[in-house]
């Protein structure tokens, strides 16, 4: 198995992604820390790994909040004695505005959460992990093009792939990989609303494979950056987006 012996923090991990992610790296011998602030999804995601022979176990973590992050390190390593993988994931976003009308609130927000969080993550993190560990952060296409409306998302995003260039610099000598994904359009909660809209129909066909990702597609990639096929890869941003960028 891939992940054998491995153990990994995710957080976000109560939504598609994040649960994706942890049932992925569970098939594959990793035991999982599932890191959420909804406890209910959070314990869901636990259990369906369980039901599958998985071992894994849920700590509620606002990844706002250093306590929190310092403590979901903490907790893992004092359950399952190490930490091999950060898979920070969680992430929001808003309604969509002009920059004027975003709120200073909307903007610190997802900023905070976005951002802070995985700076946060990689902050208490990266000095317990040692040689070989694996980071992975979830950025954004709209990070890399821009995307209009989205500013505090697109900001964000833009942020952590220049934060996880920054990172992979620092601990390449410690064998510390860290790299980054960008999703395109991905069937999950956050495009629920958008599913409702005039518009859904051109933006889950706007890439050359006409269609929408799925969050599984998402979880493969991060396995694969997370294990040692990708020994040396460090500082990269993997796109996923069903080659919207090329269009």
């Amino acid at each position: 198995m891939r992940l054998e012996n491995k153990v990994a923090i995710i957080t976000g991990a109560g939504g598609d992604i994040g649960r994706a992610t942890a049932l992925r790296f569970a098939e594959e011998g990793c035991r999982i820390a599932v890191a959420d602030i909804r406890e209910e999804a959070g314990a869901h995601t636990v259990d369906l790994i369980k039901e599958n022979g998985g071992q894994a176990f849920f700590v509620r973590t606002d990844v706002t909040s250093p306590e929190d992050i310092e403590n979901m390190v903490n907790v893992t390593i004092d359950t399952f004695g190490k930490l091999d993988i950060l898979f920070n994931n969680a992430g929001v976003n808003i309604d969509e505005s002009k920059i004027p009308d975003v709120s200073l609130s909307d903007w610190q927000r997802v900023m905070d959460i976005n951002l802070n969080g995985v700076f946060l993550g990689m902050k208490y993190a990266i000095p317990k992990m040692e040689s070989g560990s694996a980071i992975v952060n979830t950025a954004s296409i709209a990070g890399i093009k821009g995307q209009k409306l989205l500013s505090a998302y697109t900001a964000s995003k833009s942020s952590v792939i220049a934060l996880t260039k920054a990172a992979s610099t620092e601990f390449g000598r410690e064998n510390i990989r860290v790299n980054a994904i960008a999703p395109g359009v991905i069937d999950t909660d956050m495009v629920e609303d958008w599913k409702n809209s005039n518009k859904w129909s051109a933006l889950s066909t706007a890439n050359a494979l006409r269609r929408v990702g799925k969050a599984t597609e998402i979880a493969n990639a991060v396995l694969f950056l997370s294990s040692d096929e990708a020994s040396f890869i460090t500082g990269e941003t993997l796109i996923i987006d069903g080659g919207t960028l090329n269009l």
